[in-house]
């Protein structure tokens, strides 16, 4: 991880690359591709009227000028993430369906790559909650895909997945995840082997919990992480491939302190 930054945090979150972020924007979400080469990370506007997502490429230990992503449109892009393997990206994005039932709002769309090549994103049809909003995608090595869903007015968001079964996702289930509270639940992150699950409790602030896989389809021993990562959360947790160093974004209500931070969570990981 040295030759992603100059320092690597230890159990104290501190920024990434804040000089990413243009003035009078807000960031929303950082996450590597698999290698490690790339990273993307979503920006928007301080009305959150539009959102982008950049990519800086790192060859030989220097980082790239930023640029658009390649599935970047006139639409609104957020909430991307990896397959295990490196060779599909799931994001979520406004861009009309052009299918009739499907309202125009936040999905998710994928994009494979085929020798070498990124090609042209597809929607990702998840019959059940074609009315829903749905968006911040992650996907499993066994293709299970987990996301955030809600009505159109935002009300009701949870955490949901849906299995892949013959090429096609399934009708998507609600996620249980023992908890104290029924709150609100968004912005999931999913190990790839679905032994943790990282994600954000709406209640007064956005709160970044934990909860482990009991086995048999539910998530228990959910707890908050420690305070040092739940200082003005804002959720968007992902973690690097090792398992070792979780980043996520962090600011007040207002926006005008976004950051993208990252830190040592092994400790919190392997404490179950």
């Amino acid at each position: 991880m040295k030759f992603l930054a100059d320092q690597i945090p230890n159990n104290i979150p501190f920024e990434f690359k804040q000089n990413l972020v243009p003035e009078n924007k807000l960031i929303h979400k950082g996450i590597f591709s698999p290698n490690l080469k790339e990273y993307y990370y979503t920006i928007s506007d301080n009305s959150f009227e539009k959102f982008e997502v950049f990519v800086i490429k790192n060859k030989n230990g220097n980082w790239s000028e930023p640029n658009k992503a390649f599935f970047n449109s006139k639409y609104n892009e957020h909430g991307m993430s990896f397959s295990p393997d490196g060779n599909s990206i799931y994001f979520s994005s406004t861009r009309p369906t052009n299918i009739k039932g499907i309202f125009n709002t936040w999905h998710i769309w994928k994009s494979n790559k085929v020798k070498g090549e990124w090609k042209e994103p597809v929607f990702v049809d998840i019959p059940n909650l074609r009315d829903k909003l749905v968006s911040h995608p992650t996907i499993t090595n066994s293709e299970t895909l987990y996301f955030h869903t809600s009505n159109l007015d935002y009300s009701g968001m949870d955490i949901y997945h849906s299995k892949k079964v013959n090429g096609k996702f399934e009708n998507a289930e609600k996620t249980t995840i023992s908890m104290n509270s029924k709150i609100g639940k968004c912005t999931p992150y999913v190990s790839p082997k679905e032994d943790y699950l990282i994600f954000a409790s709406i209640g007064d602030e956005l709160d970044l919990m934990i909860s482990y896989n009991d086995g048999k389809g539910g998530w228990i021993n959910t707890k908050k992480l420690n305070d040092k990562i739940n200082n003005k959360g804002q959720g968007n947790p992902y973690i690097t491939p090792n398992d070792k160093f979780l980043f996520f974004t962090t600011g007040g209500h207002l926006g005008k302190d976004w950051k993208v931070k990252w830190v040592n969570i092994e400790s919190e990981i392997n404490n179950n």
